[in-house]
């Protein structure tokens, strides 16, 4: 099939061919091919056909599945078997064509990639081919001449001609009536029941084997097949002619209509600027407040329903927002678990995070959930599952994928009215995804997208908009970031302007009340969360400070001076509020609590006494808070330890009083963790540099490349294609006269990377290395691509003194 493609990819022009790239992005990922087989290779891999079948809408998939039911199909064939006139199955044929699933030959018979062939075991409901059931070793050539003789056909002749003859008869609908006239009784009603309820039924199999009988006289005439003695099968030419010149396979070439509604696109736009901000402020809230208090998991995994309230109740938040965010950060690697606090706890990754300005930071969170895998607001049952606890599939990031650009699609200045006509639409256009899990998930999708601001009022704001026309690859779960979705142009637009309006200063009143008239900024919201109480929110927020919420603000170490100075840098401090904070910080600490790392008792204040002055105990840290009571700073194992060392013979003593002597087992020696060695890579010009330890943890985005150019690659590949007939047969000349270095072994796996663009590792007279894939030969070098330095570089073959196999 790859030969019909490549074939067909000859007669391109550079804007079809260009076309066909920009559709289909994973075949010119890196390295991207450098030849049209190559190309038709990548177009070919069943893995990437069926994630492009995943992407088209329905018509696209009728008609292939309308294709493999139809000999020889052409367009009009096709469109006659549909019920549709020509011109309007032409548009979905050809978009089938522009994602290189479909392709016509020279005469104009369709032809399918392999993927789409394979994806239908029962098309429509049809069986395996004539020629599959011909072709079977468990039919001799003695067995085909007596089918032959059967349908009155001529029996002389070798294999393949009489498999011909017999596929031309039982595939024509007249010459089969014909032959069902002289049928007994029972054939026809026997032969419909396969024919609609087929293509496999279970039967009684010693009914074949008694003349007479409609099942035998199917079987001596090629109509029905069994591959075991209860089971028959139909061929799917005959089904076809049997269900008759009326019959025609569903089409749909016009989507379910979804009712709309009219709405503000002013009132959309200002909901998405009080939302977005919103949903970057209580992201730091909540990942502030893990930092305190790390989240716990369950025995089964995930963050119990007490906690997320708990966590919702001290930050502000609502359990469903609170559900969402948890997740969205978890998949940002903002949040993850940390063995020694035992919890969730931020990451180092959010102390980068929280230094970037704020629409970089909206995007991070954006491009987490468009390729989170979980949805935390889908309910089952009437219930929530458990945050972070189920298992995750992709297919819930496929139903987001999906539902957004249909809501893209809708009217401007119009919003949808219900939501099982939305959904409806969504199936149209991703018919390929589980419907259960549509009509589970696309409710919780379109719940997580208004809290995001990319919904308001039904409509989709101008972020939900830069979402759904991504083009990049949204990744998933296990990605750490996706920089070609968090630097997308457009959705870098439309966060700058979604957080353009908010709110870096505030209103400080007398009555000890701060009011921000508008989203405020992160900043702004953390420095007023953490010295006053949230009163309220919405399109005006309103903060009271209250000598409680300033001493909290003093326990977590903050300075009164620090304070007032950075409440001035937002609004005019007034004299109550100075007042409340001094007379607040004045009483802060009237009481005073020490930690001490262990008590030490005795009976004998002369023994205690001695003890605290011993010079060799000087490092205990030891304090006589009694007589008889001495305290150290040290912990209990440490101080006993010292106490014996010194000649005491201390004993440990649990909290209720009783001696605890206990066994303790050699601690293993931790192992010293050399430093990480840097990676040498190669540059592009042939360039050698070494990343440090601190280069390889830079963000992603850093080292991202651009999205190829599909107009750039199309123009090459014709290029190429056009100059490989005049290098064909020049490769194992050109390695042979100019790699002398290597022996001809390594010679030929050379010519294998060039041929066949297999991996190879090369090794250079300079001691560099290299892996090496889809090379070609340019003079006296060979152009290759190198996956250190995830380019095409040049290395000269009289330079190569080593060439080995890589796995």
């Amino acid at each position: 099939m790859e030969d019909h493609l490549l074939g067909w990819l000859r007669t391109l022009d550079e804007d079809r061919l260009a076309r066909i790239l920009a559709n289909r992005p994973d075949a010119i990922a890196p390295p991207w091919p450098r030849r049209l087989d190559t190309l038709a290779q990548r177009l070919s891999d069943g893995l990437a056909v069926t994630r492009t079948l995943q992407r088209l809408p329905l018509p696209c998939l009728q008609l292939a599945e309308a294709a493999l039911a139809v000999a020889d199909p052409t367009a009009d064939r096709l469109a006659a078997f549909v019920g549709a006139p020509p011109g309007v199955v032409a548009p979905w044929l050809d978009q089938l064509c522009d994602h290189a699933l479909a392709w016509p030959d020279d005469s104009g018979v369709i032809h399918l990639a392999d993927g789409v062939t394979h994806y239908w075991t029962a098309p429509l409901g049809l069986g395996e081919p004539l020629d599959h059931y011909l072709n079977s070793w468990t039919i001799s050539n003695d067995a085909l001449r007596a089918l032959a003789r059967n349908l009155g056909l001529p029996a002389q002749g070798h294999k393949r001609r009489m498999i011909g003859r017999v596929a031309e008869v039982l595939g024509d609908a007249d010459r089969l009536r014909a032959l069902l006239r002289d049928a007994p009784a029972g054939t026809a009603e026997l032969l419909d029941r396969f024919a609609w309820e087929g293509p496999s039924l279970p039967v009684d199999g010693g009914r074949f084997v008694v003349r007479g009988t409609p099942e035998k006289w199917c079987a001596d005439h090629g109509l029905l097949f069994r591959p075991s003695w209860h089971v028959a099968e139909i061929a799917r030419e005959v089904a076809v002619c049997l269900r008759g010149p009326g019959y025609h396979p569903p089409f749909t070439p016009e989507p379910p209509e979804v009712a709309t509604l009219p709405v503000d696109p002013e009132e959309v736009d200002h909901l998405m600027t009080l939302a977005a901000p919103h949903v970057v402020e209580r992201c730091a809230a909540l990942l502030d407040n893990a930092s305190k208090t790390p989240l716990p998991l369950l025995k089964h995994g995930g963050v119990g329903v007490r906690e997320v309230r708990r966590l919702a109740k001290e930050t502000g938040c609502d359990e469903d927002e609170t559900r969402l965010l948890l997740e969205v950060c978890t998949v940002a690697r903002l949040l993850a678990w940390d063995e020694a606090s035992g919890g969730l706890v931020p990451t180092e990754r959010f102390d980068r995070w929280r230094l970037d300005e704020g629409a970089a930071r909206l995007r991070v969170l954006l491009s987490a959930w468009w390729r989170m895998e979980r949805s935390p607001l889908r309910r089952t049952d009437g219930r929530y599952g458990t945050v972070l606890g189920d298992d995750a599939t992709q297919a819930v990031a496929l139903v987001r994928r999906a539902v957004l650009p249909v809501l893209a699609g809708l009217p401007a200045g119009t919003a949808f009215a219900d939501r099982a006509g939305l959904l409806a639409a969504v199936h149209w256009h991703a018919p390929l995804l589980d419907r259960r899990l549509l009509l589970d998930c696309g409710p919780a999708v379109l719940d997580e997208a208004g809290l995001l601001g990319l919904l308001a009022n039904g409509a989709l704001t101008d972020l939900g908009r830069a979402l759904a026309g991504l083009t990049a690859h949204p990744g998933d779960e296990r990605d750490d970031a996706v920089p070609m979705v968090e630097h997308d142009p457009a959705l870098v637009e439309a966060a700058t302007r979604a957080l353009a309006s908010v709110r870096r200063s505030a209103l400080f009143g007398p009555d000890l009340t701060a009011v921000v008239t508008g989203p405020p900024s992160a900043e702004l919201a953390a420095l007023l969360d953490r010295v006053a109480e949230r009163e309220s929110r919405g399109a005006a927020s309103v903060w009271r400070f209250t000598a409680d919420s300033v001493r909290r603000a003093l326990d977590r170490g903050h300075d009164p001076d620090d304070l007032l100075d950075e409440l001035a840098a937002v609004g005019a401090v007034p004299q109550p509020l100075e007042y409340l904070v001094r007379d607040t910080a004045r009483r802060h600490g009237e009481v005073t609590v020490t930690t001490v790392g262990c008590v030490i008792q005795a009976g004998d204040p002369v023994l205690l006494a001695e003890i605290a002055g011993h010079r060799r105990l000087a490092r205990l840290g030891l304090r006589l808070l009694a007589p008889t009571v001495l305290v150290s700073a040290a912990g209990a194992e440490r101080t006993l330890e010292a106490l014996r060392e010194a000649g005491y013979a201390p004993v440990p003593v649990s909290d209720t009083g009783e001696i605890t002597i206990r066994r303790v087992r050699a601690a293993e020696p931790a192992g010293v963790g050399e430093p990480g060695a840097g990676k040498l890579i190669l540059l592009p010009g042939g360039q050698v540099a070494e990343l440090s330890g601190a280069d390889l943890e830079a963000p992603p985005h850093l080292l991202a490349e651009p999205p190829p150019d599909p107009r750039e690659h199309a123009r090459r590949l014709l290029a190429a294609g056009r100059a490989e007939a005049e290098r064909s047969g020049r490769t194992w000349a050109v390695i042979g006269r100019m790699a002398t270095r290597l022996p001809t072994a390594q010679q030929s796996l050379l010519g294998f990377v060039v041929d066949r663009g297999v991996r190879a590792g090369i090794t250079l007279t300079g001691g560099l290395t290299a892996t090496i894939s889809h090379g070609e030969l340019r003079g006296g070098a060979l152009d290759a691509w190198c996956e250190e330095a995830g380019d095409y570089l040049e290395f000269p073959l009289a330079e190569i003194i080593e060439v080995r196999n890589v796995f």
